[in-house]
């Protein structure tokens, strides 16, 4: 992944998915809009039923030469010759799944918003750190990562940093000067058109 001026798009697939439909809606999409990555981020631990969205969606990314990863399955990735893994456990599986999946595959890591937990899984050899929320919510222990972690990552460190978790447009604004992607998820998914719910997010960047 490269780290261009403006920040490139990195899609994240609903946590559960229509497999008669998605991959068309996903197809739609990519031809809209110049997405860099998608990230296969089920809820379900069906192993049949991951293993078919992921081939599903392959046929989509690769024939578009766009990558795809899978959330936190090392071995499916490598099993399935993905593109690479988004591990959500901080540092503590970077190595492991660099070591299964070799130097040329992608490996992210979510570090939430833990400037300690990203440094440490840099240094363990992830390709890019994921902090989020960056909106402040109710879920979880409500935690969420602020601005200032991106500028300060932005100012400090060289591994890209990817932002994600209730993005909108005026955090899309204050973000993009200070991160090299956006995860875009249900930001998207849950619009009747995706593709225009991503082009007003783009937009934002100008």
């Amino acid at each position: 992944m490269d780290t261009p001026e403006q920040p490139q798009l990195y899609l994240i697939t609903p946590p559960e998915l229509e497999l008669s439909s998605f991959p068309d809606q996903l197809a739609r999409v990519l031809d809209a809009h110049d997405v860099a990555c998608v990230r296969l981020a089920l809820s379900t631990r069906d192993e049949d039923r991951v293993m078919r969205a992921a081939d599903a969606l392959r046929d989509v990314t690769d024939a578009r030469d766009i990558a795809l990863v899978i959330a936190d399955h090392t071995l499916l990735a490598e099993r399935l010759g993905l593109d690479g893994v988004h591990l959500s456990d901080a540092a503590r599986s970077v190595r492991h799944a660099r070591k299964t999946l070799g130097d040329d595959a992608i490996v992210g890591s979510f570090c939430n918003g833990s400037r300690h937990d990203g440094m440490a899984a840099g240094e363990a050899g992830a390709d890019y750190i994921s902090f989020g929320p960056v909106n402040a919510s109710l879920l979880d222990d409500g935690t969420h990562a602020e601005l200032e972690l991106f500028q300060w990552w932005s100012e400090v460190i060289e591994v890209p940093v990817v932002a994600e978790g209730g993005l909108n447009t005026d955090l899309i604004r204050a973000l993009t000067p200070v991160t090299d992607f956006f995860g875009i998820g249900d930001e998207i998914w849950t619009s009747e058109t995706p593709q225009q719910a991503l082009a007003d997010l783009i937009a934002a960047m100008k």
